[in-house]
């Protein structure tokens, strides 16, 4: 079974978060951030994967801290299910659109962390919520799951709509790229020999 579990205590955050990458798609949350809980709920429907995240942070400040430490702890718990990556299809991609919006998402789980981000929204803020931490959560995944992601939002008008397009894209991409690979199900898949 691919599952971890990751505790992750800092003095601007307390974050537990419990992850099954063969899951059916659901996530339990409480971040006190809501619109970050609806795009996480995105990578979970379309990732097909389970994960429970509580967190605690210094929202009295802003939510900076909070969503990228999300990010971190999500991304180690995820480091830590993958194990040695044996039989993975290893690439995904994926376009996903929501009315005019439009987003292109390409993963590598490489054991490389890299991350290219294109995406020009449309206002500053969603609600309450800072379009800039966005990028934050990203950031902070790619970081400590060490995977290569490219993500480019194509076209939107919405702002709303172009960051669900690329939660939604994210999870299908992901999706793609932890599928077992029938022709190689014991194989590493790189010529290294290790990923």
């Amino acid at each position: 079974m691919r599952q971890a579990q990751i505790t992750r205590n800092t003095l601007e955050t307390q974050i537990t978060v419990s992850l099954n990458l063969d899951g059916t798609g659901k996530a339990v949350q409480n971040t006190g951030i809501p619109f970050l809980e609806h795009m996480l709920d995105q990578i979970a429907r379309h990732g097909m994967l389970d994960f429970e995240i509580n967190a605690k942070g210094d929202l009295h400040i802003d939510a900076h801290h909070t969503v990228e430490d999300i990010g971190i702890t999500l991304g180690q718990a995820f480091a830590k299910a993958i194990g040695d990556k044996k039989g993975i299809c290893r690439y995904g991609h994926a376009y996903v659109p929501l009315d005019e919006a439009l987003t292109r998402v390409v993963i590598d789980l490489s054991g490389r962390p890299g991350l290219v981000m294109n995406a020009e929204f449309t206002r500053a803020r969603i609600g309450d919520f800072d379009v800039d931490l966005i990028n934050e959560f990203f950031q902070g995944f790619v970081n400590h799951a060490l995977i290569t992601l490219h993500i480019d939002n194509l076209a939107g008008k919405n702002a709303h709509h172009q960051a669900e397009t690329i939660f939604k894209a994210f999870g299908r991409a992901l999706r793609m790229a932890l599928e077992i690979d029938a022709a190689a199900a014991n194989v590493i898949p790189s010529t290294k020999g290790a990923l």
